[in-house]
């Protein structure tokens, strides 16, 4: 089966073409990080406008790249959500009427299942059951996989997910957006230990997380210093280890508690260096098997939701010709593919 992806969920516009076969065939990705950069942040009107600009043309060019025509293709797959109402509905508005042009049957994806499943994509990909540790710019969360759409929460964050703390906290220091990059670079030039960060709720049990303190926390150790070059690395290093640590904390008590064997990080947040670092020394300890997204696919891309829309669509699931989004949708209410 062939099925183009369309992911249009926050401020990146990516598409692929994905074959059950022959695997990925090509992908591109649009980024609206320049747009966004002078409001320190994403204005969701003009990321739904960048994605209407944006869509056909690189249609175009991932079918030729992957040398498709639109009438070889036997479906769509497109984020339905969750995310900004005006960017899905503009990736759905597309996908809708190319599916229904081409009589062919299409299909909403959900967009942390699209992560959750990226590292499928790679060439040794990980087999069912695994945990999940799920870490982007909106969600932070621990899943427990049976199968594809059998997800049960195990813990999740109270407050800003990790991704949203690292954006929160660039600005704090002047760093600007997109804030994890920026706050990962900055922290390897300073010294992690000289500020004492607190590691949120790991004094007690569960796996829930908390990452709002830590902004506050930020606020105040910065407030004490000259707020130098050197004083904001320090700030940066402190604050990454004290997120990350916290990660690695709960994903350890996890793994304990359910017995999984294999390891799934994903997300925007991990392509941080010193989390996959930290996170496959965890698994090496633990006698489990660690498995990451290539770093192109840990953001949103296509290639996710083409990969995620193939599996549902084999399984015979598509919907109604109707064009919907759902910016508030929890993983739990998915079905397994194979149902």
């Amino acid at each position: 089966m062939m099925v183009l992806g369309i992911e249009t969920s926050c401020d990146e516009t990516g598409v692929a073409i994905y074959h059950s076969a022959q695997g990925l065939l090509a992908h591109y990705l649009h980024s609206q990080i320049d747009t966004h950069a002078e409001y320190g942040g994403v204005v969701p009107e003009l990321a739904s406008r960048d994605h209407i600009r944006k869509l056909v043309p690189l249609i175009r060019q991932v079918c030729a790249a992957a040398g498709v025509g639109k009438a070889e293709l036997d479906g769509i797959a497109y984020t339905s959500g969750p995310g900004l109402i005006g960017a899905l509905l503009a990736g759905a508005s597309v996908a809708r009427s190319l599916a229904y042009s081409l009589n062919i049957p299409a299909v909403g994806v959900h967009h942390m299942e699209g992560h959750l499943l990226a590292p499928l994509l790679e060439p040794e990909p990980p087999a069912f059951p695994f945990l999940a540790l799920l870490v982007s710019g909106g969600h932070t969360q621990l899943v427990g996989v049976t199968e594809i759409g059998h997800y049960t929460i195990l813990g999740e964050s109270v407050d800003d997910a990790a991704g949203e703390a690292f954006d929160k906290t660039a600005k704090l220091l002047g760093l600007g957006y997109p804030g994890g990059p920026r706050i990962a670079q900055l922290a390897d030039q300073g010294n992690a230990s000289r500020f004492k960060f607190p590691r949120p709720m790991t004094d007690r049990p569960g796996l829930e997380f908390s990452f709002s303190g830590l902004k506050t926390h930020t606020v105040v150790t910065l407030e004490a210093t000259r707020g130098t070059r050197e004083d904001r690395a320090d700030v940066a290093a402190g604050f990454q280890e004290a997120v990350v640590d916290t990660l690695v904390i709960k994903t350890r008590r996890a793994l304990r508690q359910t017995g999984f064997k294999r390891l799934v990080v994903a997300g925007g947040v991990s392509a941080n260096r010193l989390l996959r670092e930290k996170l496959s020394d965890l698994a090496a300890v633990e006698g489990c098997l660690a498995y990451f997204p290539r770093l192109e696919f840990c953001g949103d891309n296509g290639a996710m939701i083409a990969f995620a829309g193939c599996h549902r669509l084999l399984a015979g699931q598509h919907e109604p010709a109707e064009i919907s989004a759902r910016p508030r949708w929890p993983i739990t209410q998915l079905t397994p593919a194979a149902g």
